[in-house]
């Protein structure tokens, strides 16, 4: 989806909700910047960086890409030996994920062609990202909503985004079970929710710790 239709988005749930217009007005329209990189490229990025400090995994990441000159594709992934491997920086556990991610594309368990992702459900796209080793449900989630920006997603598992709500709205922070219905009034626009609820855990989570400390 377009940066015009998730601003669209917003106005139309500035319009019916007073939790959300008062976020759009302190937070302004949402933000989400084009992909700059192929839906493979951005899966690998995806794996390499988890659970890993901005810095390092930005540095493996880049010998990484260093190995492969002509660019990352299942088949230059598949390529590489377990020698290239360690010496970009990546454990062996990340090796067998990035591995386990080309072997899918290649064989149509994971599909990242356009044509084939416009035709394919949201939960369709998780559960096919979610049958490669090392990609969960939260980081398939992230897939859809920035790399192919679409406007439905809930993450409810995403910290940011349970806390988010819960002070937006005013309730305690919401548990995943108990955030997953709270989305339904929003739907179709659940993505633009989302971000508005990490807007809000920017906003008012500092004044939200300091009350706590009183």
């Amino acid at each position: 989806m377009s940066d015009d239709e998730w601003k669209a988005a917003a106005v139309t749930l500035a319009e019916s909700d007073p939790v959300l217009r008062r976020l759009v007005d302190q937070a302004g329209p949402p933000e989400v910047r084009a992909p700059n990189e192929s839906h493979f490229g951005a899966l690998v990025r995806a794996i390499v960086y988890q659970q890993l400090a901005g810095a390092a995994a930005s540095a493996i990441h880049g010998r990484l890409v260093a190995a492969v000159p002509g660019g990352l594709t299942p088949e230059s992934v598949l390529s590489l030996s377990d020698d290239d491997m360690r010496k970009a920086g990546l454990s062996g556990a990340k090796t067998a994920s990035l591995r386990d991610l080309a072997a899918k594309v290649l064989d149509g368990t994971v599909i990242l062609d356009p044509a084939g992702l416009k035709d394919e459900g949201d939960a369709e796209v998780v559960a096919r990202l979610s049958a490669v080793r090392g990609i969960g449900r939260w980081t398939a989630e992230m897939f859809l909503m920035f790399q192919l920006r679409r406007l439905d997603v809930w993450p409810t598992g995403d910290l940011g985004v349970r806390k988010g709500f819960g002070l937006a709205w005013g309730i305690p922070m919401p548990t995943p079970k108990q955030l997953e219905p709270l989305g339904d009034p929003y739907r179709p626009y659940r993505s633009v929710v989302a971000w508005y609820c990490w807007r809000a855990a920017e906003l008012y989570g500092n004044a939200a710790d300091s009350a706590l400390t009183r």
